[in-house]
């Protein structure tokens, strides 16, 4: 692996964390499943990185893809979505 490729893995790193950190300080459930699909598509764009072409693909699938599918589907179910939506709205008038 190059230099460039290690600060590459080092800058992803450090958005991975902030994406663990900011996801237990929301309080928000939209913008909790939002920087937990972020964070998997980080953690795809690594493996890519560090030549794992069968974890990335599984990463994106299942991490970015279909949970965090099924995690905005649920939200959307439960109205959790709409509230904060509506909640927002008020705010900003």
């Amino acid at each position: 692996m190059t230099t460039m490729t290690h600060v590459l893995i080092g800058i992803l790193l450090v958005i991975m964390i902030f994406c663990s950190i900011a996801v237990n300080l929301t309080k928000s459930l939209l913008q909790a499943t939002v920087l937990f699909m972020a964070y998997s598509s980080v953690m795809c764009i690594v493996w890519v990185l560090i030549e794992s072409p069968d974890l990335a693909i599984t990463e994106a699938a299942v991490g970015a893809g279909v949970s965090g599918t099924l995690f905005l589907m649920t939200l959307r179910r439960i109205h959790a979505v709409d509230e904060e939506l509506r909640r927002d709205g008020k705010e900003e008038q």
